[in-house]
């Protein structure tokens, strides 16, 4: 039976549930709310540092929901910001997160991880080609 009435919705539902439990399960949590403000604050830091043009391929690969969240708040730009370094991606996640008892550096691995996972190699290998070498040196070298 469905849960929405409308099958597009369930699947999104379904899957986005699938990454989340995946991400509670990399980090070690049991909660998914905390698992949720993290996969939004590290695509949202990993978002920004991207091109318009890029950003949205990267989109493209998400499920639906995630997809709605990841694009939140989002004020398009044609380049990165200026300061491209490992400490300043790393305090835009904390400062979205507002959670001292997250370590935002294992949080980007492991989103990073996930995403390696799930969306296609040569869209990753494009998105990480955009990103400074101490950002970059946050995704994991084998996809497991």
């Amino acid at each position: 039976m469905s849960m929405t009435g409308l099958s597009t919705f369930d699947e999104t539902l379904q899957l986005s549930n699938v990454w989340l439990n995946e991400l509670m399960e990399q980090l070690n949590w049991d909660d998914k709310r905390r698992a949720y403000r993290v996969l939004r604050a590290v695509l949202h830091a990993l978002r920004d540092r991207l091109t318009a043009h890029e950003a949205v391929h990267l989109g493209a690969q998400l499920p639906m929901l995630i997809r709605g969240f990841y694009y939140e708040n989002w004020h398009m730009k044609d380049a990165a910001p200026a300061e491209r370094t490992k400490s300043a991606f790393l305090n835009h996640i904390n400062a979205e997160l507002r959670d001292p008892n997250v370590d935002a550096e294992q949080s980007a691995r492991e989103v990073f991880g996930l995403l390696a996972r799930k969306i296609s190699p040569g869209e990753i290998e494009d998105v990480k080609k955009m990103l400074p070498p101490e950002v970059r040196a946050l995704w994991p070298s084998v996809v497991q």
